[in-house]
């Protein structure tokens, strides 16, 4: 007699444990797909905005890039706009340090004609430049008497680089990537803004000298 009633029982109490765990089920698996589609639709986001922003590099110029003077102060590289440019990451305490004067002597030849080197001290390569930059000019000057622009130490490889590098090395990779490998390293800027080629820290500044002439040359008979 009781054994009816009982059976009626436990499957009314099995098919509530039942519903409720499907819900259960239900109401996680609905949870896990919402919180998906919300990093799916971030990820998006993240990816679509760092695609404009390549975008808008992609139309920038070096002309439209701001560094810092030794003095803090804001130099924009319009004011070098129609000039030839070797620009280079530079340090005192290196083996390549002898290079200013051959950088020097560049100046000293092509200077007149609208040529200038932009020097950015750096102290990434086995901290061969860790004086402040007013030490940095007064041993540049004192030692290989350079007379031409020297700006704020920067980074130009990892996340603090300089967004001036940023530009240079998408502009000319190295043999082995983009990265900027050692100290003089340098890069060649035609009177249009175009970075026209990147020597390595071994080539010394003589060997660059045919190149710029070439430069000048192109841009006089354009």
């Amino acid at each position: 007699m009781w054994i009816a009633p009982f059976l009626f029982l436990l499957q009314q109490v099995y098919k509530k444990h039942l519903t409720n765990t499907i819900k259960l089920h239900t109401i996680c698996f609905a949870r896990k797909i919402a919180r998906n589609l919300i990093l799916e639709i971030k990820d998006n986001k993240n990816r679509l905005a760092e695609d404009c922003r390549k975008d808008e590099e992609k139309k920038m110029s070096i002309y439209d890039y701001k560094v810092k003077a030794k003095d803090g102060s804001e130099v924009a590289l319009k004011d070098y706009e129609g000039k030839v440019l070797l620009i280079v990451n530079t340090a005192t305490g290196c083996g390549f340090t002898p290079q200013f004067d051959g950088l020097q002597d560049l100046y000293e030849k092509y200077q007149e004609q609208g040529f200038e080197i932009l020097d950015f001290p750096c102290n990434q390569f086995g901290n061969q430049a860790p004086g402040s930059d007013e030490e940095i000019t007064d041993f540049c000057n004192s030692r290989y008497g350079i007379t031409f622009p020297q700006f704020a130490k920067v980074e130009v490889n990892g996340e603090n680089e300089e967004p001036l590098f940023t530009f240079l090395k998408s502009k000319k990779g190295g043999i082995m990537g983009n990265k900027i490998k050692w100290n003089f390293t340098k890069f060649l800027v035609d009177r249009k803004g175009n970075v026209v080629e990147r020597f390595a820290p071994t080539t010394e500044p003589a060997a660059i000298d045919s190149e710029i002439a070439k430069l000048f040359e192109e841009s006089n008979c354009s």
